[in-house]
Parts: C-alpha cells; structure tokens; sequence
C-alpha cells in the first residue's frame, strides 16, 4: 500500500520519510526559543505542521527527539573537531590550538546542538547513537593531549585521559560563560578564543610543554 493509502490523516504538504527531519529542525528552533527543556512534544510536533500523535511514528517521547538532536549535534561537532585537529598538522601545538577555536567556533555557531548536547541532561546511554557520537568527538581532545604528552619524557608525561579531561573543562567553561551567542554570555577585556589560548598556554607549560620561556634582556 502507498504511504497515502496508509495515512489519509496526514496534512497535505507532508512527504513521507521527511517527518523525522521536519521534527528535527523544529526541536532545534525552540531550543533556540525556549531552551532543551522549555517545550513540549506537542509543541515540536506543531511546528512541524503534524498533529500530536504524528511524531510517535519516530520517537518514543520528547526524551527521545532530544537525544536524537544531541546525536546529531556530537555527529557535527566531531567532523569539526576532526577537521580543526588535522591529525596534528603541520605540529601538535599549532594543531591544538586549532582545536580549541574550533571547539569555541562550534559553541557559538551552533548553540541548539551544543545545548541539546550539554544542557538538556541526556543521557549519554540514550541510544547507541550519541554514545557513539559523543565518544569520537572527545577521541579528538585525547589524540591531541597523547601527541603533546609524547613531546615529554616518558617519566614525565601525566596520564592522557586527565589531561584531556582538563581541556575539555577549560574549553567548556569558556564556551558556557564567554562563548555564548545569546544573553548569557558574560563580557570579557578579550576574545573567548585569546581567553582559551592564554589558558592552555599557561597549562602546557605547566607540564613543559611548548616554546621554552625567553630568558630576560641583558643590561
């Protein structure tokens, strides 16, 4: 049977295999409106142009569209995460910086996604799909931390995962406070990204790596 057979209901414009996207981009505009947990799935439905009972066909719940959402906002913020840190070319440092822009860049550029990612409280373990996701974007913050760590000495290196963990938290807490594309965002003496750089550069020489310090002018 033809999908119009099936579903006579359905409201004239809609195209089967496009609800899902149509669900998609509406959770996305009142997360912009409304924050992630500011709507309801009445409401997402409305805004698609379907009525209540149509997004059933493809989730469970609002629970379910927003780890979707999430799914997809950890799919692109890998890809530009992955794009920045070039398998740290032309060198680990340049390459990590790189990296923190980016994460920064994506903060800003993209604050639906990042809130349904980080905001909305959902759970990792939602669905295969955003574990997956959410790992292979933070694999990106452990590839640079291991190429920085083996410019040290093998005694010296602190343990990978611990110092991406500290990335990730310097980077977020300044795309949360000073990043922000909308009222929350706090003012700063400097851009979000110099705020970032100044503080991983403090960070990495705190472990001994990068430039080494210029010794001071002679008389």
């Amino acid at each position: 049977m033809s999908w119009k057979r099936d579903r006579p209901e359905t409201p004239r414009g809609y195209h089967h295999g496009n609800l899902k996207e149509e669900l998609v981009k509406a959770a996305l505009g009142l997360i912009g409106e409304k924050g992630p947990n500011g709507f309801t799935f009445a409401e997402a439905a409305r805004m698609a142009g379907v009525s209540p009972a149509a997004p059933y066909r493809h989730f469970r719940d609002r629970d379910e569209l927003l780890a979707d959402v999430a799914a997809r906002g950890f799919q692109a913020f890998e890809a530009t995460l992955a794009r920045a840190w070039e398998q740290g070319r032309p060198d680990p440092e340049t390459a990590f910086h790189r990296l923190g822009r980016a994460y920064l860049a994506f903060a800003h550029d993209e604050p639906a996604y990042y809130s349904a990612m980080f905001e909305a409280g959902v759970p990792l373990d939602a669905s295969p799909e955003l574990r997956a996701a959410a790992d292979r974007a933070f694999a990106n913050l452990r590839q640079a931390a291991e190429a920085l760590i083996a410019r040290l000495p093998q005694n010296k290196r602190p343990p990978a995962l611990m110092m991406a963990l500290h990335i990730w938290a310097m980077s977020h807490g300044i795309a949360a406070l000073f990043g922000r594309a909308d009222g929350g965002r706090r003012p700063l003496p400097m851009s979000a990204a110099e705020l970032l750089e100044a503080g991983m550069l403090i960070y990495l020489q705190g472990l001994g790596i990068g430039p080494e310090t210029a010794s001071p002018p002679t008389a």
